[in-house]
């Protein structure tokens, strides 16, 4: 059975909701021919999509609540093939090397999602998925013994130039519209990837999440103050912006 005549089914699973939205837009443009049976916020909703609908291909985030990427995985293995999507690069790409796996880089791009497609209709056209056992067992052991790889760098956009800033420099990340802004002592760019996402990137010892919209620099932090309304706003060394503290993040800064 060529290409042409397969019947390519596709679920999508991922639980950040900006990513699965822009995945869907990414299928839609670069392989119209396929059908989107399911697209999934968790990973118990995955796996109830893949029961149902038996997909040829599944593409699901490493991270999922409720069942996990690596178990979707899994329990897809030989049945359809898979796309894994992760924040991480330098630990686990290695594990995908065998050509069993593939993956896509948050965020992705249209370049190599375009790629991964392009492969997917190769093995496709060529039978039976391929029996996941071994590559799994390899990557989830290099998940497991691999220190984490914290993000340094970050490609941002300043009006129409691309910036690269080191992440040692910024003072803080705030989510605004569709965007976050990365902003340091001397400059501002954006950035088209949610907090969550970020967050998962950061060392959790450098940068702290104080607000749903905002994850600071803790050599930045100046002072907290509290407003006539009982509000906690966080003052930063040498800028003038204050950041709001949500309830649940005060903790970090009782006796200051």
């Amino acid at each position: 059975m060529t290409s042409t005549e397969k019947s390519w089914r596709v679920v999508i699973a991922e639980d950040e909701r900006d990513q699965r939205e822009a995945l869907v837009r990414l299928l839609e443009t670069h392989w119209p021919e396929a059908e989107l049976v399911a697209v999934c916020a968790d990973g118990r909703e995955a796996l109830a999509a893949l029961q149902n609908h038996k997909p040829n291909v599944l593409m699901t985030d490493i991270r999922m609540p409720g069942v996990t990427g690596l178990e979707l995985a899994s329990e897809a293995s030989g049945k359809a093939e898979v796309v894994l999507i992760t924040a991480y690069q330098d630990h686990a790409v290695e594990a995908f090397e065998t050509g069993a796996l593939d993956y896509l880089l948050k965020p992705v791009t249209a370049e190599r999602f375009n790629q991964t497609v392009n492969r997917l209709r190769s093995r496709l056209d060529t039978g039976t998925p391929s029996d996941l056992s071994r590559a799994l067992a390899e990557l989830e052991k290099r998940l497991a013994g691999a220190e984490p790889q914290w993000l340094k760098w970050i490609t941002a956009s300043i009006g129409d130039s691309v910036r690269l800033v080191a992440v040692e420099e910024v003072m803080f990340f705030q989510a605004s519209d569709k965007y976050v802004r990365v902003v340091t002592a001397d400059d501002e760019a954006v950035i088209r990837m949610s907090l969550k996402q970020l967050e998962e990137c950061l060392d959790p010892n450098q940068f702290w999440r104080i607000h749903r919209s905002s994850i600071v620099a803790v050599t930045a932090i100046d002072r907290v103050d509290k407003d006539e309304l009982g509000r906690w706003w966080l003052r930063l060394k040498n800028h003038p912006e204050k950041l709001p503290v949500s309830e649940g993040e005060r903790a970090r800064f009782r006796g200051m």
